[in-house]
């Protein structure tokens, strides 16, 4: 059978879910999910709403159920549900009951296999409690940290099983088709159709790819170790700030960056004196293409750094520098394009003396920075972000530019910030 594109409504907002699922539909979508968030929000009602607006689609109710099968099978189906999801880890007692009721109300149960260990033999398990879709589903959290697609575990379980299987978890129009080859029957997509600008063209992007035509885009793409610098270079220090719950945020020094431009690289760190420049300077010749050198100066008045400096770095493929004191010859560093920040600006230098190390842990703006850390910087200002976490913040902050993207083409639509948010609504009950 042709795979179905079923559009997952993962938002906190129905109005904007209603809009966005009609778009999807326009492009192609077959079932509308009113996602898991959407139920939190707005409840039972929200399946309803989706219900009236789409009286020839199928409805699927997100509910994620772990306990009262057959209670919440009735409220979804009560409300227009075709399909209910229920837990693979939830107890059979739990899924049989879903079935039941299920059968009773004319909803069909659809078992979500997220965090289920061996999902293979929990596959055929839940089979055999009646169950009409299988889900295999690879969680945001998980997403997040750059854990390979489940295609493999997919064609097991397609093997192994009769039910229809649906395959769910950062899909996009790079991805859609592998899952289809391995043979799931309905492809559920949420971010790379709901957070895109153009809704309706990128449904119909995943439905080109889904039928085998060749689709160029890297929206809700998610990123590799190996990719971190093209996903840092994606989104600003506001983006990051915001997705890394304001960590690593260096705080008290200035940009001394051209318009536009993006700092991305691998932190060298130095510690030195107050204007000693020998271990700023060696630090240039240890460094590999891509590295920014960060200098822990305590805050020192005199200048450990200059024009000849950021020459010198630039030849070797060195990307910026960060000191936590004085720069000097800001003037012919800005000409010359290279990415500064410092706490402050003075004419004078030091002189060589040595002190200090390269390679140890330092304290920049009160942040610790390692050498592997991920250091980015614009005009707004300047993150750390520890090497080990890396790929998970990337990750989080690609996903927070893609969604202020879309909330700006609402705006642009007519809308308003406090509107797009139903801001109203979500403040403290009085």
């Amino acid at each position: 059978m042709k795979p179905i594109l079923q559009v997952a409504l993962d938002l906190m907002q129905l109005e904007r879910a209603v809009t966005i699922a009609h778009e999807a539909a326009e492009g192609g979508a077959d079932w509308i999910e009113v996602g898991t968030p959407l139920i939190k929000s707005d409840g039972a009602e929200a399946v309803r709403r989706i219900r009236r607006e789409f009286p020839d689609r199928k409805v699927i109710a997100d509910t994620k159920t772990m306990d009262v099968g057959g209670l919440e099978m009735e409220m979804m189906a009560k409300a227009g549900a075709d399909i209910v999801t229920v837990l693979g880890l939830a107890d059979d007692s739990t899924i049989s009951e879903a079935v039941s009721s299920g059968r009773k109300y004319g909803a069909e149960v659809m078992v979500d296999m997220i965090n289920v260990p061996d999902k293979v033999s929990r596959a055929k398990a839940v089979e055999k409690l009646g169950v009409s879709y299988i889900c295999l589903h690879m969680g945001i959290d998980s997403q997040m940290r750059g854990e390979g697609d489940p295609v493999d575990i997919l064609r097991k379980v397609v093997q192994e099983t009769s039910v229809p299987i649906a395959a769910a978890g950062g899909i996009t129009v790079e991805t859609a088709p592998r899952y289809v080859e391995a043979g799931a029957t309905v492809v559920i997509v949420g971010g790379a159709v709901i957070k895109a600008a153009d809704v309706r063209g990128s449904a119909a992007d995943i439905v080109a790819s889904m039928e085998g035509r060749k689709v160029d885009t890297v929206l809700s793409k998610k990123y590799r170790e190996d990719e971190l610098f093209e996903a840092f270079s994606k989104a600003s220090t506001c983006n990051i700030s915001d997705a890394f719950h304001k960590r690593g945020v260096i705080m008290g020094l200035q940009p001394f960056i051209a318009e536009g431009v993006r700092m991305v690289g691998r932190a060298l760190t130095v510690q030195t004196a107050n204007g000693d420049w020998a271990k700023p300077v060696e630090a240039i010749d240890r460094a590999k293409p891509g590295d920014v050198i960060v200098i822990d100066v305590g805050n020192a008045p005199v200048a450990v750094w200059g024009e000849l400096a950021s020459h010198s770095a630039r030849t070797m493929g060195v990307v910026g520098v960060v000191i936590d004191g004085a720069i000097r010859d800001i003037d012919d560093i800005k000409k010359m394009g290279f990415p500064a920040f410092a706490r402050s600006v003075v004419p004078c230098a030091g002189e060589p003396k040595g002190y200090g190390g390269i390679g140890i842990e330092v304290t920049i703006g009160g942040q610790v920075v390692r050498t592997g850390d991920w250091i980015v910087g614009d005009e707004c200002g300047l993150m750390v972000i520890p090497k080990e976490a890396a790929v998970e913040v990337a990750n989080r902050t690609v996903d927070v530019n893609e969604r202020e993207n879309r909330t700006r083409e609402e705006i642009k639509r007519g809308s308003t910030l406090s509107k797009v948010n139903e801001l109203a609504k979500w403040e403290p009950v009085k």
